[in-house]
């Protein structure tokens, strides 16, 4: 079945998945605020419950986990979700309330309207769909849905770890996906690992007067020449090791990747830049963004940024990094190969400080069956050729689920370019909703051989 670029969900799915995602994006569930945790994970047990899963809310150190399973024979999918949220601030960047979702011209607006329960609502419509079709639900499903997400999950991993046998699965579905700029369905099969990291310099007690320059030195200077000392103008970390342990691409990742249409152009325009490091394009552009690892640096702060003048030689700066990194690199190893090369450069004084253990980087082979049935899935429904990404550019705790579960994981979803995830403003676009609901659907059918 082949839908147009104007299908239209059932009535009664198109109402169902409305009315639950405007109840979801309706709790301000903001992990790094605390806010409308219990009652959000209690509000998401609900409406598993209500399709007919066993639900149960799992306690952690933080969050809790919803989890649920539910399903009749045949193979077994889990879901991976979270229903916390980002903050909203900048409100008053807003055209809507964050908290309402609110319809304008096609698309919906609201905090999570994409990421993340927007995705989560299009899974239960999905099924929602399926049950009342086959009258039931022709195979096992799983759902672990988080609390942390948005905070690095610190907890998901040692969750898995522990129910590993009560979650095994011979595929995952992934908490996000999207369309590129030309409307094209995208196919992700794993994330970047990171760890953050912030890095201080303190050259005397308390700020002194501007003046003492002279024979005082500037925290300024040094964490500027340490930070200079970690990367090129291109983009290429300094940092002795760092590449290493990066695995080679195999040949069909390397096909996939000269695969891609090149939108470097369209995105190098929505993103307001003039060009990209190393001017990349094609197939090194998508390589740099799913294959190599990168340092980034995500803030710098440092003595009077007021308005007028003070003229201080401030006592401290610090900045804040983050790594991304690929398989086979440990986290843990990049933070001691940057101290490493902090101490051989001089900078025996710059502090390293680890912000998060840091996540995992995770991919699943490309022809496990799984994916090829997730690519067909989305061709027959789009349309269109889906575009197969071995990896995103970003970040996320998929690593327990290919490491301790040992499934192949597909990354697809409904979200688009513009969505303006963490963003004011986010949003989709509820034609892409609707086909989004409609591949995850055929997707199923085709996991569980159903017609």
């Amino acid at each position: 079945m082949v839908y147009s670029s104007m299908m239209k969900l059932p009535k009664h799915v198109y109402q169902y998945a409305r009315e639950t995602l405007a109840h979801l994006v309706s709790f301000p569930t903001v992990s790094a605020e605390g806010r409308a945790i219990p009652e959000t994970a209690q509000a998401v047990a609900k409406l598993l419950e209500d399709l007919g899963l066993k639900a149960e809310i799992h306690p952690t150190p933080g969050a809790p986990v919803v989890y649920a399973e539910g399903g009749e024979g045949g193979p077994t999918m889990l879901f991976y979700n979270h229903y916390d949220v980002q903050p909203a601030d900048p409100l008053e960047l807003w055209e809507s309330d964050p908290f309402t979702m609110t319809e304008r011209d096609g698309h919906w607006y609201a905090r999570g309207i994409s990421d993340d329960k927007g995705e989560l609502t299009s899974r239960l419509a999905a099924l929602k769909w399926l049950i009342e079709e086959h009258g039931r639900l022709p195979f096992r499903v799983k759902f672990v849905i988080e609390g942390e997400e948005e905070i690095g999950s610190p907890h998901l991993e040692a969750y898995v770890r522990e129910h590993r046998e009560r979650l095994t699965a011979d595929a995952v579905i992934w908490e996000f996906g999207s369309v590129d700029t030309s409307g094209r369905p995208l196919v992700y099969c794993g994330l970047k690992g990171i760890v953050a990291v912030e890095l201080r310099v303190r050259t005397a007690a308390y700020d002194l007067h501007s003046s003492l320059g002279a024979v005082v030195q500037n925290p300024i200077y040094r964490l500027s020449a340490a930070l200079a000392s970690l990367r090129d103008d291109e983009g290429k970390v300094l940092i002795e090791g760092f590449y290493d342990k990066v695995r080679p691409l195999s040949e069909g990742e390397q096909r996939s990747l000269e695969a891609i249409p090149d939108e470097s152009e369209d995105l190098a325009q929505l993103y307001g830049v003039k060009g990209f490091l190393g001017g990349a394009k094609g197939s090194e552009f998508y390589r740099r963004l799913a294959a190599l690892p990168v340092v980034n640096f995500n803030g710098f702060h440092a003595g009077y940024g007021g308005p007028g003048s003070k003229t201080v030689l401030p006592a401290e700066a610090f900045a804040k990094l983050d790594f991304r990194l690929v398989p086979d690199q440990e986290p843990s190893e990049v933070v001691e190969l940057l101290r490493r090369h902090l101490d051989k450069h001089g900078f025996t004084d710059v502090e390293v400080v680890t912000l998060e253990v840091g996540e995992h980087p995770a991919r699943s082979d490309l022809e496990a069956p799984w994916v090829q049935q997730a690519v067909e899935a989305l061709r027959e429904t789009y349309g269109l050729e889906p575009i197969v990404h071995l990896s995103s550019g970003g970040s996320g705790p998929m690593y327990p689920f290919t490491h301790y579960l040992g499934a192949p994981v597909v990354a697809i979803g409904i979200s688009y370019p513009g969505s303006r995830v963490h963003s004011p403003n986010e949003n989709i676009r509820i034609a892409d909703f609707e086909r989004g609901v409609a591949a995850i659907k055929r997707a199923l059918e085709k996991f569980a051989a159903l017609p």
